[in-house]
């Protein structure tokens, strides 16, 4: 079951059992996604399309967008 995070007319869908913790989303946007916080990803913090950009580069699916 994954996590929805809404931002404008788009949602970052978040699976927590398809990680793989290589931490891209981390280092790519830290004011984005804050593994140490909750809620963890934090949409406010960039636009729609550099969160885009970067759910596009999780390796494993976990992150993904609809």
């Amino acid at each position: 079951m994954s996590k929805e995070y809404p931002k404008e007319d788009a949602t970052i869908l978040w699976d927590a059992e398809k990680c793989i913790h290589s931490a891209k989303c981390v280092k790519g946007l830290p004011g984005v996604f804050k593994p140490k916080d909750r809620p963890w990803i934090q949409v406010e913090n960039a636009s729609k399309e550099e969160i885009i950009a970067q759910v596009k580069q999780c390796p494993s699916g976990a992150l993904s967008m609809k």
